[in-house]
């Protein structure tokens, strides 16, 4: 049975986004479990310096992840898991990313989605998902299935950072702002009608930031466009 893991961050500031997933999850008729006690993965203590920390907490974490299919709504989560629990502990576990389990879904027809051709969508490569584990194509991939995509000028390996990662949010506020807020007029200068990204600590940093564009996760935008929805299962 596939694992869905939360993160903190889309289990505790931004449920809307598991919300999404798990209904999305729902919809394709995929049997899956979360971890009722879901510990952090360790990503907040390796990008901080606290390594030492950081591999305690993913050995306490291995009994719950190992011989398991495990599914992320972070791009943190995600490269922590694939990468370096590998590297620290020398565990290869076997995940997937959202935005690769909603394309195979597209691809297998296993959900059915809105199409709208007059929708213009622009998206931002999280650092994690994309410099550093190479997956730039299954999110756009998955835009492209409902809406029209329209790219900003600094996209994939030189796609411009939301200002979340590396603790420099909690570290250095007006910076992590002020990165931000680079991003955010480079999507308006797309003529979009939305910013999508997919990964929480973006959404979070760049929606913070935005007056004038909506952002929305990955899995929102797929849940806002699904035809077989629960009936009056919206999300808040």
């Amino acid at each position: 049975m596939l694992l869905y893991f939360r993160g903190c961050t889309a289990r505790e500031k931004l449920n809307s986004i598991s919300k999404a997933t798990e209904r999305i999850l729902r919809a394709a008729k995929i049997n899956y479990e979360t971890l009722e006690d879901e510990q952090c993965c360790g990503s907040v203590l390796l990008r901080t310096g606290f390594v030492d920390d950081a591999i305690e907490q993913m050995k306490g974490n291995l009994e719950d992840f190992e011989g398991r299919t495990i599914l992320t709504s972070c791009a943190g989560c995600y490269k922590t898991l694939k990468e370096d629990y590998k590297e620290h502990l020398g565990v290869d576990l076997k995940v997937i990313h959202i935005s690769q389990l909603l394309e195979q879904l597209i691809k297998e027809n296993k959900i059915n989605l809105k199409h709208n051709d007059d929708l213009k969508v622009t998206y931002h490569d999280s650092c994690h998902l994309g410099r550093h584990a190479g997956e730039y194509e299954a999110p756009r991939n998955v835009i492209n299935s409902i809406s029209n995509l329209v790219e900003m000028e600094n996209v994939r390996e030189k796609s411009r950072c939301c200002g979340s990662g590396g603790g420099v949010k909690s570290a250095y506020c007006e910076l992590s702002n002020s990165i931000a807020d680079l991003r955010i007029k480079e999507a308006e200068e797309t003529d979009a009608d939305l910013l999508v990204s997919a990964c929480p600590f973006c959404k979070l940093n760049l929606s913070q930031n935005s007056d004038n564009m909506e952002v929305l996760d990955l899995s929102e935008f797929v849940f806002k466009h699904l035809e077989d929805k629960e009936n009056g299962d919206g999300i808040q």
